[in-house]
């Protein structure tokens, strides 16, 4: 009863174990991790940063100048002189040049949400063909056995003189046939592994716990496609992109307009010692007002010219954008409906491919003819199997991608 009580918390402790990470774990591994991810979110803070720069005033100019030959004033002779002065830009360059910064640090944003999303995708597409290999691993594995027993019994109806030496024959060749495949399908799994590890910034041979079971289930007629064109980051980000390049539009037209400056000089007067007179030695305070002439229009026009061209082409990236999205769509609509059509259908040949197994073995065991028959039905059940579990992968897969495209949020 004790060993019972072990056993049942160890298969329990051992259950637990391998549903401790999910597939929406990884994504979160995943999210948490990649540098590529992390890369396009330090893009985006970076392009916040750039908010700050374009929204302030240009710095202040401080100049001094010495007289080596001081100038004879009627207070004194002037001995040096402070400058200081501050430029102005037109009213509003600020402001536009402020929104354009700020439009674009939301397209990068909505460029790492493209990216977070997409990487859920990549991670979705690296799990999937895990299972799959997984799954076809252990159908090869159930094929060995089941041909091992057949060995067993081909021999025993073969020594009783109710089979022939060729069926054992055929069974060996078919074992060595399972024996290379499964070989295979194991070395096919380090590269897999990798490649999911490393979309996790982990080690190549970190452990990766699969679920046992995949399942299809019913989707309501244009699933999702509300969503396609509605808060799609790839979208967003090119409309921002576009408004982004309307105000940086108007911030060329205000930078071709003149710049008011303000400003002092400040003179050090000394003292006349020739003869007194009023104010003498007094420092001169000058209050200045000054004002850029942009005369050389070309570089403003061409700043005009360059945003409406982006607006343009960022128009037209939308538009092939939106035609891109709405052919996907379709494709993987279809792609999901045709995989849960072979679900169905190989689901029906296992079940009556097994009736018609059950029917040939009970013959040979009886009569030792026929075994080429039973061989063949047991590979066709076989192939059903392995079909399906591609078919199951490809599902997931092709679901994934709907979430992608459409922007689904896990």
């Amino acid at each position: 009863m004790k060993k019972i009580i072990i056993i049942i918390f160890t298969a329990f402790g051992f259950s637990t174990l391998t549903n401790a990470q999910s597939l929406d774990d990884y994504f979160k591994l995943a999210a948490e991790n990649n540098p590529g991810l992390q890369a396009k979110y330090k893009s985006f803070e970076a392009a916040m940063q750039k908010v700050t720069q374009v929204s302030s005033l240009p710095d202040p100019n401080l100049s001094f100048g010495y007289f080596v030959s001081p100038v004879e004033t009627r207070v004194g002779p002037q001995r040096a002189r402070f400058s200081l002065t501050q430029m102005f830009p037109w009213f509003g360059t600020l402001k536009a040049q402020e929104d354009a910064a700020t439009l674009m640090a939301d397209a990068k944003y909505q460029e790492f949400l493209d990216a977070r999303n997409k990487l859920y995708y990549q991670v979705s597409a690296s799990y999937y063909p895990l299972y799959e290999l997984q799954k076809l691993i252990s159908i090869e594995e159930e094929n060995q056995r089941i041909l091992s027993s057949y060995k067993e019994i081909a021999t025993i109806q073969f020594q009783n003189d109710k089979g022939s030496m060729v069926d054992v024959l055929r069974v060996d060749i078919m074992l060595k046939d399972a024996t290379t495949n499964l070989s295979i399908l194991e070395q096919k799994q380090k590269p897999l592994v990798t490649r999911f590890n490393k979309l996790l910034n982990r080690s190549d041979d970190d452990n990766i716990v699969v679920q046992d079971s995949l399942f299809t289930f019913s989707l309501p007629a244009n699933y999702r496609k509300d969503s396609l064109l509605a808060s799609n980051p790839i979208l967003d980000e090119l409309e921002l992109k576009i408004e982004a390049s309307k105000a940086s539009e108007q911030a060329a037209i205000k930078q071709g307009l003149p710049k008011l400056g303000v400003g002092m000089d400040y003179v050090i007067v000394g003292q006349r010692t020739d003869m007194s007179v009023p104010d003498n030695g007094k420092d001169v305070f000058m209050p200045m007002v000054s004002v850029s002439l942009p005369i050389f229009r070309r570089k403003y026009k061409a700043a005009q010219k360059e945003a409406q061209l982006m607006q343009e082409s960022y128009s037209l990236q939308r538009e092939e954008a939106t035609n891109r999205l709405t052919s996907s769509y379709d494709m993987i609509w279809f792609e999901i409906q045709q995989q849960v059509e072979l679900i169905q259908l190989y689901e029906e040949q296992i079940k009556e491919s097994g009736q018609s197994l059950n029917l040939l073995f009970s013959a040979y065991s009886n009569s030792g003819k026929d075994f080429e028959e039973v061989l063949r039905m047991q590979q066709q059940i076989l192939k059903y199997q392995k079909m399906k579990a591609t078919a199951l992968s490809e599902y997931n897969i092709a679901i994934a991608e709907m979430d992608y495209i459409t922007a689904k949020s896990k």
